[in-house]
């Protein structure tokens, strides 16, 4: 048997009876074919063998490859593992530019030594003291600005009573007057005297500061300009033979450059590496090894999508026969959507699992679409909320205009109440507490949308209570009320590991178990009549 490390084409060995398809799968929604699933097996050991000592785990990925020899498979991983791109037996990075002497890592030791030299500025002592003073002066300039002008409020009150309650001696106003003068000249003065010590100390800080800021600038510069060569430097093939670079790919989109990694993902790799060695892609299939990062959710096998941000562009262009919509668009069909409640101001109906609540990039039917063909005179956008498209349940409908303004106030002041029932993938033992709160603030990767990663740095609070309330055919029965409505919260809330750590069963985005269906369900609202102010609730229980 060769060895495997001294292979990039490896022989298939479990292919079998398999029947080997014409074309190549839709990268951005697929189920691994069986060819995929034996070539994932055959090198889960060498992939392990890699990522041994690794805290965090890694995309890789598959492709079945047509040689002269038969039927073989390219395997690959995304970006670098431990600063590598070209282990033994994966296919190589489209350009390698980790070469130790090579011009960018030449100039990549540039910009860390400015780095370094930043964050030496940064933290010299006299500069942290000098900006600790500024700091503490500043505040205290506030603190007695604030009582100088409380008290000549309060001495202008007394004055203005004085006269008030009767006639003044000349002697007597002209006191007061003298302390009004008085009062505001000593305002001026520790105005001037606190603003001439923060000028010093300011302009002291702009000499540590302006060095900072040039080094700042020099190394953005720097960074662009490296970005750029590298960029250039990565020419990828496509099908019918010819070559481009990322900043070409990427200059009609509208990023309008490529994004930071791009290229680097394990469907560039594998499909460049096949094209340039004359070989036809049969199937394709990405799935994530080792532990989840922090910020994302990610499990150990899954299979996994191409990413939009990074990887659609290249994909177009290496593939161009598959440029086309990657959404199944299909015919425009009547969808059931019942009403439970009706009157002039609103509606409130049950939407299926599957129906998207307002139009997408289809020719699908959607909540929107159907309560406008039922209500075509309506002065109002009619949906006040959503739900995703694989979440059933009960959605509110304003009719009028105030109506909808009034809904959508409620909603935006947290005043509406909701509760959600959902199916976990594992049971209820899995569950330490039975009831809680989860807090993890939501941020929507604009490269990889819709998904949803846990960001505390630029993520929006997101806040959901959860109970345990049972148990249906080994999967924890759980009823959620969200506290705020950011898009996929309690989806990501359930799956990610410092939440229940236990997807809703049925999440192609972030579980682990396929189902029919996303088993989510809006069970309950409770909200104020907009036009009445009485207090309404409605409940659908789940199908599930």
């Amino acid at each position: 048997m060769n060895d495997w490390k001294a292979l990039t084409i490896h022989p298939m060995a479990q292919s079998g009876d398999i029947e080997v398809p014409t074309q190549m799968n839709d990268l951005f929604s697929y189920e691994p074919h069986a060819l995929c699933l034996a070539a994932r097996d055959e090198a889960m050991p060498h992939i392990n063998e890699l990522i041994l000592d690794e805290k965090e785990g890694k995309m890789f990925g598959v492709l079945v490859v047509e040689t002269s020899d038969g039927l073989g498979y390219l395997a690959a991983y995304s970006g670098q593992i431990r600063g590598r791109s070209d282990w033994p037996g994966f296919v190589p990075a489209v350009y390698d530019y980790l070469q130790p002497d090579g011009f960018f890592k030449v100039h990549e030791a540039e910009i860390s030594a400015l780095n370094r030299e930043i964050e030496t500025r940064q933290n010299d002592k006299e500069r942290l003291e000098t900006s600790k003073i500024l700091a503490d002066l500043k505040r205290e300039y506030m603190e007695v600005a604030t009582e100088l002008n409380y008290q000549n409020m309060k001495a202008k009150v007394r004055r203005h009573e004085l006269r008030a309650a009767g006639p003044l001696t000349q002697e007597q106003e002209d006191e007061l007057i003298r302390e009004s003068q008085f009062m505001k000249a000593e305002s001026r003065r520790v105005k001037m005297g606190y603003n001439e010590r923060i000028d010093e100390l300011t302009a002291k800080m702009a000499q540590f500061d302006e060095p900072i800021r040039e080094m700042k600038a020099e190394r953005r510069q720097l960074s662009d300009a490296l970005q750029r060569w590298l960029f250039e430097r990565f020419e990828v093939l496509n099908s019918e033979g010819k070559s481009k670079n990322l900043i070409d790919i990427f200059k009609d989109t509208s990023l309008g450059r490529p994004p930071s990694g791009a290229g680097e993902c394990c469907e560039p790799k594998l499909l460049h590496y096949a094209y340039k060695n004359g070989l036809r892609p049969v199937q394709m299939a990405m799935f994530w090894v080792g532990a989840s990062p922090s910020l994302e959710i990610r499990h150990n096998g899954r299979f996994y999508p191409a990413c939009r941000g990074k990887c659609l562009p290249i994909l177009r262009w290496m593939m161009p026969e598959k440029e086309k919509k990657t959404e199944d668009v299909g015919e425009k069909k009547l969808i059931e959507l019942p009403t439970i409640y009706e009157d002039e101001a609103i509606a409130v109906v049950n939407k299926p699992f599957g129906l998207l609540s307002v139009p997408g990039v289809s020719d699908y039917y959607s909540v929107w679409s159907i309560v406008r063909e039922r209500y075509p005179d309506a002065d109002s956008p009619l949906t006040v909320h959503r739900l995703d498209q694989p979440t059933s349940g009960v959605m509110l409908i304003g009719k009028t205009k105030d109506a909808c303004v009034e809904l959508q106030r409620q909603f935006a002041e947290r005043e509406v109440q909701k509760r959600y029932v959902a199916l976990l993938e594992q049971p209820t033992s899995a569950f330490a507490e039975k009831k809680g709160t989860i807090d993890l603030p939501l941020y929507s990767q604009p490269l990889n949308r819709p998904y949803q990663s846990v960001d505390y740095e630029n993520g929006k609070k997101a806040v959901t209570e959860y109970e345990i309330i049972g148990e249906t055919d080994g999967h924890a029965r759980v009823a959620l009320y969200p506290k705020t409505g950011r898009t996929h919260q309690l989806r990501v809330h359930c799956a990610h590991i410092k939440g229940l750590n236990n997807p809703v069963l049925g999440d192609n985005l972030y579980g682990n178990m396929p189902s029919r269906r996303l088993f989510l369900h809006a069970e309950s609202i409770h909200f104020h009549h907009p036009t009445t102010g009485e207090e309404m609730s409605f409940q659908i229980p789940p199908e599930f």
